[in-house]
């Protein structure tokens, strides 16, 4: 069964850190290129970030960037999101997915595979 399944998430207070990590299993990442995206509640799904195929090109949405990193690891077949200096705002569900492709694109529906999404609740 071809699936992604991401894990890190949780409880954290303003100021604090999370690392997801977004695993395949039944494929291999090395084909694809992976962006992470978050929905909150009564909000759009939102990109967040996005790690080329190779590795060697990332992309934050605006309003983590110098916060979050993205990385990957192929041999693992996992990708990660170091998220630093956590905000209220940054509460949501998160979810990776994967696009057989070199870049990510902006369109949801251009990627394949989906997680089924880990929960990050920033609150003191």
């Amino acid at each position: 069964q071809l699936q992604l399944v991401e894990s890190g998430g949780g409880l954290v207070q303003p100021g604090g850190s999370l690392r997801l990590s977004c695993a395949a299993s039944g494929f291999t990442l090395d084909y694809y290129a992976i962006g992470w995206f978050r929905q909150a509640p009564g909000k759009e799904r939102e990109g967040v970030s996005c790690i080329s195929r190779s590795g060697g090109s990332t992309k934050h949405v605006e309003s983590v960037k110098g916060r979050f990193t993205t990385s990957r690891d192929n041999a693992k077949n996992t990708v990660f999101l170091q998220m630093n200096s956590l905000k209220p705002e940054d509460t949501a569900v998160y979810y990776c997915a994967a696009m057989r492709a070199e870049y990510c694109s902006d369109y949801v529906i251009s990627y394949a595979y989906w997680g089924q999404g880990t929960q990050v609740t920033v609150s003191s």
